[in-house]
C-alpha cells in the first residue's frame, strides 16, 4: 500500500509529466485551447500508458537488452494505432479536433521513459499502477493548462464535452461568463506557454513552502 501511495504521488506532483519532467510538452501546448481537448488527450494517452506499461512488464523477461527499444517502441505504435482507430470510430468528433496530434502520442517521451525506466524492470501490477498514475497526472496537468485557457480566452468550462466526448459530459458544460468576448492571446500559442510558465512556477513555489515553512512568512514586529 505504501509503495502504491508514493507511485500515485510521483504521477500526480513529484514527477509530474508536464509540470516536473517537463515531456510531451507539443500536446501540452498544441491542444489545450479548451479543458475538453486537454482531457480527451490526457485520457487517450493515459489508455496507451497503461496499456504499454503491462505489455512491457509481461515480455520483459522474454526480450533480449539489444533488441528492448526497438520492441517496445513497435508495441506503443501499435497501441496508439488501436487508439487512433478507436477514436476515429466512437468519437469522431474529438478525433477532428484532436488530429494528428493522436498518431504524435507513438512519439511521446513520457511513455517509452515509462516502459524502459519503469515497466522492464517491476511486475506487471506495478507497471499498471504506474503507467495509471503517470497518464492521471498528464491528464490532469493537461485539463489544468486547458481549462485555465478556456476560462481566460471564452469565458467557459469544458465547452462542446457532451458533443466531443459524448453525452455522459453534458453535465460539465458551463457558461461562466456570460456573454464574455474573450481574451484571444490565451487561446493562441503564447498563451498556453503564459499559463505553463505560471502553473510551474506555482508548483515551485508551493514545494518551497512544503519544504520549509518559513520561506515567505512575514516577520513578527519587534516589541517596543
Amino acid at each position: 500500500m505504501k509503495r502504491l501511495v508514493q507511485t500515485l504521488k510521483d504521477g500526480l506532483w513529484l514527477q509530474n509529466v508536464v509540470f516536473a519532467q517537463m515531456l510531451a510538452l507539443c500536446p501540452a501546448m498544441a491542444v489545450t485551447t479548451s479543458g475538453t481537448n486537454g482531457l480527451g488527450m490526457g485520457l487517450a494517452t493515459t489508455v496507451v500508458l497503461v496499456t504499454s506499461n503491462v505489455l512491457v512488464a509481461s515480455i520483459r523477461s522474454l526480450v533480449s537488452p539489444q533488441v528492448r527499444i526497438p520492441v517496445f517502441v513497435v508495441l506503443i505504435a501499435t497501441l496508439v494505432t488501436l487508439v487512433d482507430l478507436g477514436l476515429n470510430a466512437w468519437l469522431h468528433d474529438l478525433y477532428k479536433v484532436l488530429g494528428l496530434f493522436i498518431a504524435l502520442i507513438v512519439v511521446n517521451c513520457a511513455i517509452l521513459g515509462r516502459a524502459e525506466a519503469f515497466a522492464s524492470k517491476n511486475s506487471v501490477a506495478a507497471s499498471a499502477a504506474d503507467g495509471l498514475a503517470m497518464g492521471l497526472g498528464f491528464s490532469g496537468a493537461l485539463t489544468l493548462i486547458g481549462l485555465i485557457r478556456e476560462f481566460l480566452g471564452s469565458g467557459t468550462v469544458f465547452a462542446q464535452a457532451s458533443l466531443l466526448l459524448g453525452p455522459t459530459f453534458r453535465a460539465i458544460e458551463l457558461t461562466v461568463i456570460p456573454g464574455y468576448d474573450g481574451f484571444l492571446l490565451m487561446v493562441l500559442p503564447p498563451g498556453g506557454f503564459l499559463v505553463l510558465g505560471l502553473l510551474l512556477a506555482g508548483k515551485r513555489a508551493c514545494e518551497l513552502r512544503t519544504r520549509n515553512p518559513k520561506v515567505g512568512a512575514v516577520p513578527a514586529p519587534a516589541l517596543a
